[in-house]
């Protein structure tokens, strides 16, 4: 068996890391305390998932890269997984009153649902939820 990482840590650069964090809050994430200060703080998805939300200019850093603006260009789409369908719309639709942009319509295959939407920065999430009873892929 291959490479099988413990723990997994996302590094998203942000403008305001106060106003990302009464965002993600608002969705309902917590954060980590031990792990925020004024640069950056520790979002946590699950007991192995986190998100690191670092002001841009100590994402800066970690890189010789430019930074891209997520509102202009995608690099990434982070993907959730929801416990229901009424869950993805329930993030979504928090997601969207505390401030964040539509992104994609919804979708239903059936088997697959989601739904998406744009962060402050502009960093696309996507969250759905796939039935685990046999549904066959599209």
């Amino acid at each position: 068996m291959g490479l099988q990482a413990k723990m997994t840590f996302v590094n998203l650069p942000v403008k305001d890391l106060n106003k990302s964090i009464d965002f993600f809050s608002k969705i309902g994430f917590e954060f980590n305390p031990q792990y925020t200060d004024k640069n950056a703080t520790c979002m946590i998805i699950n007991d192995n998932t986190f998100v690191m939300l670092l002001v841009e200019s100590f994402f800066q850093t970690f890189t010789k890269k430019e930074l891209s603006d997520a509102i202009k260009t995608t690099e990434v789409i982070m993907a959730l997984s929801a416990q229901s369908r009424e869950q993805v719309d329930e993030i979504v639709n928090k997601a969207l009153e505390a401030g964040g942009k539509a992104s994609n319509d919804r979708f239903d295959h059936g088997f697959m649902y989601g739904w998406s939407f744009q962060d402050m920065d502009g960093h696309l999430w996507e969250v759905m939820y796939m039935d685990q009873s046999g549904g066959e892929a599209v």
